[in-house]
């Protein structure tokens, strides 16, 4: 996101949760309601530092997003792209990377909208769909993982950004923002784990050789 908005691009990041129901909280003895607050707080501290373009947190039930009508959250997400009309979507891959069942279920619900209106021809403003993921290591096609992080085969990634020192060091100025999870970030390694290089996988597309930016080809 960092790197868009230092090309002049326009970033718009919605968030369906606040993330409250996190276990988290109970080291803390907070309530879903205060680790909420809390949360809302650390991600306005993440916007200040990336300088988006504009972030928005809606208060949809963390951790129940597989409960609702996903026709509702298609409605939610068409709302948002009728307003900003942009040419690239991103959200998370099939695995979710974390397998967290908001990240599971937001998925195919982005999908199946998109798809269903590139069919229809409504909008020529949407020219990609990305999704953010973590590569299988190299020499293996494996997309599992650990109990904590699900991989993409690297056949299946599209595209890698190779992150300069700044853009590193904003990395993990962006993370320590979370200071509720400072300890599950160094103990899950995801700084290390990501490295100089972000990856995506681009929906109906195979790009052989990767492509070095989510703009390139369009």
């Amino acid at each position: 996101m960092y790197r868009q908005i230092q090309e002049g691009q326009e970033v718009h990041l919605l968030t369906l949760t606040r993330g409250g129901a996190t276990k988290q909280r109970f080291k803390y003895g907070y309530s879903k309601a205060e680790m909420g607050e809390v949360r809302l707080k650390e991600m306005e501290e993440v916007n200040k530092v990336l300088n988006l373009t504009s972030m928005e947190v809606l208060d949809l039930p963390d951790g129940e997003l597989h409960k609702m009508n996903p026709l509702d959250l298609e409605g939610i997400v068409l709302d948002r792209l009728n307003k900003i009309q942009p040419d690239i979507v991103v959200t998370y891959s099939v695995h979710g990377i974390s397998g967290h069942h908001d990240h599971l279920t937001i998925h195919p619900v982005v999908k199946r909208l998109y798809s269903a209106l590139q069919r229809n021809n409504y909008y020529d403003f949407l020219r990609r769909l990305a999704f953010f993921t973590l590569p299988a290591p190299e020499g293996s096609e494996r997309a599992g993982g650990n109990a904590n992080v699900r991989r993409t085969p690297r056949k299946d990634i599209d595209c890698i950004l190779h992150l300069n020192e700044e853009e590193q060091n904003i990395l993990k100025k962006s993370l320590y923002c979370y200071e509720t999870f400072i300890d599950v970030i160094e103990e899950t390694g995801v700084i290390e784990e990501i490295g100089d290089k972000v990856h995506f996988e681009f929906f109906e597309e195979q790009q052989d050789p990767v492509l070095p930016s989510l703009t390139a080809g369009l």
